[in-house]
């Protein structure tokens, strides 16, 4: 589905930042394992939230990101508890949904043990639950400095180069934000508000969005999971 689509992209668009040639040989030679093994989670948490909101789109993420990388990804065949994450070899946790996520003492801590083995976490906010996001990631991670991410970053660039995070679907008329939080100078867990990547990587009948729309959704995902590989 998606490599027609990476044809007319990928060449226009991948930007390869500067590092140093051995960096660039490590990288290659451990990513042979790490680009196949990489593990799409979908979280389910508590708090009423709706986690199911975007039924198709890890699925259509990692289709993407395989073809335009000849990596090996894959989606957890079932939504995940935060009690089963660590377990379940899942590298990428995504949250998503309208309204109220609330973890407790045990799933916050397990949700910092994550991130500190490798794990890495994105929230996008479907539309009103970056209040009570951002609320919980400040008492998972209270150890990180958190900060809008800026532009420069690699993840708006280490696939496709992005100036910031994308618009796909209009919320509060605002500028879209990343929220990152960084536990050593690195990054390992993000927040997207107003942006809603996510319907951006549904299936094209869901809400209709432009090509345009829907490419630059896939794309920004395609940095995060690969900066989930590539930031180790």
């Amino acid at each position: 589905m998606f490599k027609a689509m990476i044809k007319d992209i990928l060449p226009n668009s991948v930007y390869i930042y500067t590092m140093s040639k051995r960096l660039i040989f490590a990288l290659v030679f451990m990513g042979q394992f790490s680009l196949s093994g990489q593990v799409l989670g979908l979280l389910k948490y508590s708090g009423g939230g709706d986690w199911y909101a975007n039924p198709t789109a890890l699925e259509n993420l990692s289709e993407f990101y395989n073809a335009a990388t000849g990596a090996k990804t894959s989606v957890a065949p079932s939504e995940l508890t935060l009690r089963e994450v660590l377990s379940s070899g899942v590298s990428f946790l995504h949250a998503t949904g309208h309204g109220r996520i609330v973890f407790d003492e045990e799933e916050r801590q397990i949700l910092n043990d994550f991130v500190l083995r490798g794990g890495f976490l994105h929230i996008d906010d479907n539309y009103g639950m970056k209040e009570f996001a951002e609320n919980e990631l400040d008492l998972c991670f209270p150890q990180a400095k958190k900060v809008n991410v800026a532009s420069s970053h690699p993840i708006f660039n280490t696939l496709f180069k992005f100036d910031g995070l994308p618009k796909i679907h209009e919320h509060d008329n605002e500028q879209p934000k990343a929220i990152g939080y960084f536990i050593q100078g690195e990054l390992v867990a993000l927040l997207t508000v107003e942006s809603d990547l996510g319907d951006g990587w549904e299936d094209v009948q869901v809400h209709n969005d432009p090509k345009e729309k829907r490419d630059k959704a896939l794309k920004m995902g395609a940095n995060l999971v690969h900066w989930a590989i590539v930031r180790h």
